[in-house]
């Protein structure tokens, strides 16, 4: 199974890190036009993570998924140039929550069937922490949340993730699939 396996990736495009934030005058939320846009820097993270796993042999297609408004497509252009193989743009022009996105990329589970769901621990604009724990749940897979490391035997299928918990790290086992 060594290098036969899909890993898709969620990432999200929010203002960027080093963007001084303005709330809007009506204090209806964030001034956002004119503003610089990026990759979650999270949900880079798990990009990278995708790329490691492919150099090493381990999956052999990643496949990027951004839910949002057209210039979403920058954001997955950044994953391709970054390593990534091929790109799906979800256009939705309004917010969308957690569960939202979950139940989108529940169905793009189904139509792509990735080995692995990598997705940043957590959004910086609006620090949810949720969508995978809902993405796990709803597609019935073992999941870990807050991963700083994952190695997988291809062999087996089995991934294993060291995890940041509040009293230091723990190790996890699962059967793939999973989201991580």
């Amino acid at each position: 199974l060594r290098g036969a396996m899909k890993a898709l990736v969620g990432v999200k495009r929010v203002i960027d890190y080093a963007v001084k934030i303005r709330v809007k005058a009506d204090k209806s939320g964030v001034e956002t036009s004119g503003v610089k846009m990026s990759m979650n820097p999270f949900c880079e993270i798990a990009v990278e993570e995708a790329i490691r796993l492919k150099e090493k042999g381990i999956v052999n297609e990643i496949v990027i998924v951004s839910i949002g408004p057209i210039q979403s497509q920058e954001t997955i252009r950044t994953a391709l140039a970054m390593g990534a193989d091929r790109g799906i743009h979800v256009k939705h022009d309004e917010a969308i929550q957690p569960l939202g996105v979950a139940r989108v990329l529940q169905a793009l589970v189904a139509k792509e069937k990735p080995d692995i769901v990598l997705l940043g621990k957590q959004a910086i604009d609006d620090d949810c922490n949720q969508t995978g724990q809902m993405l796990a749940s709803l597609l019935g897979w073992p999941q870990a949340t807050s991963a700083s490391k994952v190695s997988i035997e291809g062999a087996t299928k089995a991934a294993t993730v060291v995890r940041e918990v509040d009293g230091g790290m723990e190790t996890l086992r699962m059967q793939l699939p999973a989201v991580v």
